[in-house]
């Protein structure tokens, strides 16, 4: 099963709690403001590279930010 459709991205929710800009968040882990988008809206998953990056930005387990559906 793909990344995407077995698991539910939970940045949205992590970024409006901690009042983080998105595009902002981008830039800091090295991604485009595209494909930030399309991880927190769950259209793709994450490549290893960037998934380490964004739990080490956040200070969080990848579990917390993705969750099975």
């Amino acid at each position: 099963m793909e990344f995407e459709k077995e698991f539910k991205c939970r940045l949205k929710v992590i970024f409006a709690e901690r009042e983080i800009g998105q595009g902002e968040f981008a830039k800091k882990i090295g991604i485009s403001e595209g494909a930030m988008s399309s991880l927190t809206n769950s259209k793709s998953g994450p490549s290893f590279r960037v998934l380490y990056k964004i739990c080490e930005e956040l200070d969080l387990d990848f579990r917390e930010i993705w969750v099975r559906r």
